[in-house]
């Protein structure tokens, strides 16, 4: 009887620390700052990853966010990004035919959005009882900056302001990013984060190219090249014309021949419609700002002394 009333004791003693362990962790954590970085593809003039077989040509990008639990399933955030994308007619799918423009361009942009996300599993909950795998898909809207360049006798010319094509467009774009992602749960106040991003757009010109020929504006080109290239802007048409076949042996457009074929020198895909965008892949860390996280976690209380704890 003895036996039996010691490990009763002993199992009630057990079972009271687990408890307070348990309830220590046992605190809402709304909020939360996620860090995270990957590749971003391009899709547009230069690139066609469905059509064609260009394999892959990733930038990267890496973002910072601040999250909100709204309801049970729901959470919003507040993100800013810093992306590259770029494209290049060189790897092209001899299929498309792209080639021959020689073109290319690249872009270092800023984003901020605010995203929705929809969660597979519940969100509101404790710290502790946070699901280990969560699957979700986002949708959201945002603003970022659009800042194509190009590359001419070694050095990176924006492109926006010599408006190649005659038709001016907006430093700032509206992007709508859409996807799916995966939260894993580290620890109590730490999950991975692994998502799929689309970003959509409404402009066409995040690569500077739209048009699919220049014979609605060469001459406006000829003309600010002028007689050797001293005009008032001879760097429009160095970068709107590429094509070898258009180009003399020191480097410089051949003027006649642009002349004499009438502007018919291919630019873009000639697809109307198609709006420009990138897709990423970006793997991150997601904290939860819960009231112990510095007392439980980052140095946990103990008599005389103050110890590091990951768990």
């Amino acid at each position: 009887m003895r036996k039996l009333a010691l490990i009763f004791l002993l199992s009630m003693m057990a079972f009271e620390t687990y408890s307070q362990s348990f309830y220590r962790y046992r605190f809402d954590a709304p909020w939360s700052v996620s860090v995270a970085a990957g590749p971003t593809q391009y899709f547009g003039e230069l690139y066609s990853l469905w059509k064609y077989n260009e394999g892959i040509q990733p930038d990267w990008n890496a973002n910072i966010a601040v999250r909100r639990t709204l309801g049970t399933y729901i959470r919003t955030r507040a993100e800013f990004t810093y992306y590259q994308i770029s494209g290049q007619d060189p790897p092209a799918d001899p299929r498309s035919n792209r080639e021959p423009r020689n073109l290319h361009f690249r872009a270092r942009n800023w984003e901020a959005s605010l995203i929705g996300e929809l969660h597979l599993k519940p969100v509101k909950v404790y710290n502790i009882t946070r699901n280990f795998i969560n699957f979700y898909g986002f949708a959201g809207v945002g603003i970022s900056s659009n800042n194509p360049k190009a590359e001419l006798n070694g050095t990176w010319v924006d492109l926006r302001p010599l408006q190649l094509e005659n038709n001016p467009y907006d430093k700032y774009i509206f992007v709508f990013p859409t996807g799916v992602g995966m939260k894993y749960k580290l620890n109590v106040y730490t999950d991975l984060t692994i998502e799929m991003n689309y970003r959509w757009t409404i402009t066409d010109y995040m690569d500077d190219i739209s048009a699919y020929n220049i014979k609605e504006f060469y001459q406006d080109l000829v003309n600010d090249y002028g007689v050797n290239g001293n005009g008032a802007r001879p760097d429009r048409l160095r970068l709107a014309i590429r094509n070898p076949n258009f180009i003399k042996d020191n480097g410089e457009p051949d003027v006649q021949k642009i002349l004499d074929n009438g502007g018919r020198i291919r630019r873009g895909s000639g697809l109307d419609e198609r709006f420009d965008g990138f897709m990423s892949l970006n793997i991150g860390l997601e904290l939860y700002l819960s009231p112990d996280i510095w007392d439980n976690w980052i140095f946990r209380n103990r008599v005389n002394e103050k110890s590091f704890r990951f768990w």
